[in-house]
């Protein structure tokens, strides 16, 4: 079978994407990992997404995805290892070793945290490291913890551990936190929140878990130790978009070069949407204009075709 759209990402633009496609009845598969991406990883609470004064990110993705499955959008749980160009259109491949054919691509991958890079950082990676605050951060309920980033993200993921861990740090690089004045304020009235700035993360300490971690301070250059059981990284993240690389154009950044217009890139029949693309300000609700942009795109590339045909 050849189908009409794939659909690579199970995050609000692949899902919006997925519900405006089934909707002009193009035959479609989204092939996903699992749904949600950053929004269920980072998004604690919720308050600017139209029609929500307030919601958790994994409340706003079920309500998405029960929307998607009102349609007849068929769904792969399953990870995209490559994409091919061919004469007909596009293969694409994933890890579970299956070959799916397809006449238009969205590329909703979004993007995977990105690592701090600390010495034996990986080693510690489910022993008390995380990149999930809301699915690891119940785990240390009455424990000392570090948040490493002192962006929202950060001070979100700090506030939302504040109803489990006895204390909190917030680790950030540069001199001043990036965070929103709403957050900070709100950090503050936990009573269980300390920020340390210009500190540079250098090495994670420990046996089998975590047991601390060494940082810099950048302004004197001096390393100090901290005790902590639990360490969150929340530093920004990277575009998933390497089963693509050679096929289409990236920006510096490995972002996927779009027209801003239509959501295209420099394959005819490839568009892409969300944080996999180089549209700035990565928001939610950007995300699913995005996805329903690039599905509209995808529907007017495919009635082209018929006319060429």
């Amino acid at each position: 079978m050849v189908y009409d759209l794939i659909i690579i990402g199970g995050g609000p633009a692949g899902i919006t994407a997925g519900i405006y496609a089934s909707r002009q009845k193009l035959n479609t598969l989204l092939i996903t990992k699992t749904f949600g991406g950053q929004v269920t990883r980072k998004a604690v609470k919720i308050e600017n997404y139209p029609g929500f004064l307030e919601i958790s990110g994994q409340q706003l993705i079920e309500r998405l995805v029960n929307h998607l499955k009102n349609y007849s959008v068929s769904i792969e749980l399953d990870e995209v290892s490559r994409v091919e160009k061919k004469e007909w259109g596009f293969l694409v491949k994933t890890k579970n070793q299956k070959t799916f054919e397809t006449k238009t691509i969205i590329i909703a991958s979004g993007a995977d945290p990105r690592p701090l890079e600390a010495e034996r950082e990986k080693e510690f990676i489910g022993k008390g490291l995380s990149y999930c605050v809301t699915c690891d951060g119940p785990l240390f309920n009455g424990k000392t913890v570090a948040v490493v980033g002192g962006g929202n993200a950060g001070f979100e993921a700090a506030i939302f551990l504040s109803d489990f861990a006895k204390k909190i740090y917030i680790l950030e690089y540069n001199p001043q936190p990036g965070a929103d004045e709403k957050n900070q304020t709100e950090a503050q009235k936990t009573g269980k929140i300390e920020l340390i700035t210009n500190a540079k993360v250098k090495k994670i300490l420990g046996d089998n878990f975590v047991e601390g971690l060494v940082y810099e301070d950048r302004k004197t250059g001096q390393e100090k130790e901290l005790s902590v059981k639990g360490i969150f990284i929340e530093i920004g993240s990277q575009p998933a978009t390497s089963f693509v690389k050679g096929l289409v154009e990236f920006n510096e950044r490995d972002e996927i070069k779009v027209n801003p217009f239509t959501g295209e890139t420099s394959t005819p029949g490839i568009f892409a949407a969300g944080d996999a693309d180089s549209v700035p300000y990565k928001q939610i609700v950007i995300a699913c204009g995005e996805g329903a942009k690039a599905a509209l795109s995808a529907i007017s590339y495919l009635k082209n075709l018929k006319k060429k045909a």
